[in-house]
């Protein structure tokens, strides 16, 4: 059975930094792309970062650019997002995904979320 399993998130006061993690499982790792989501209250689920299966592409919200990298261990079984300089908008749920596309534009399977919290 297909896992997607997060974990990382806390609280964290503003400009520090946090470590998300994704370890997937129950499958034949043949993902076309996997990404990174967030939701914050009241708000529609936004893309944070995708990254294809050949690693060919990789695309990061204008948000996130130059504070997040996405990254994975070599047998693409975990996936990470390290996040730097946060700020209060970056408060959301984080979400692993899944996708049947390489640039994450259709979601195969959706992780359980990692709740995310910036505030002093």
């Amino acid at each position: 059975q297909l896992q997607l399993v997060e974990s990382g998130g806390g609280l964290v006061q503003p400009g520090g930094s946090l470590r998300l993690s994704c370890a997937a499982s129950g499958f034949t790792l043949n993902y076309a792309g996997i990404g990174w989501f967030r939701q914050a209250p009241g708000k529609e689920r936004e893309e944070v970062s995708c990254i294809s299966s050949s690693g060919g592409y990789t695309n990061y919200a204008d948000s996130v650019k130059g504070r997040f990298t996405f990254s994975r261990d070599n047998a693409k079984t975990t996936v990470y997002l390290q996040m730097n300089s946060l700020k209060p908008e970056d408060t959301a749920v984080y979400y692993c995904a899944l996708a049947y596309d390489s640039s994450c534009q259709i979601i195969r399977y959706w992780g359980q979320g990692t709740q995310v919290t910036v505030s002093s």
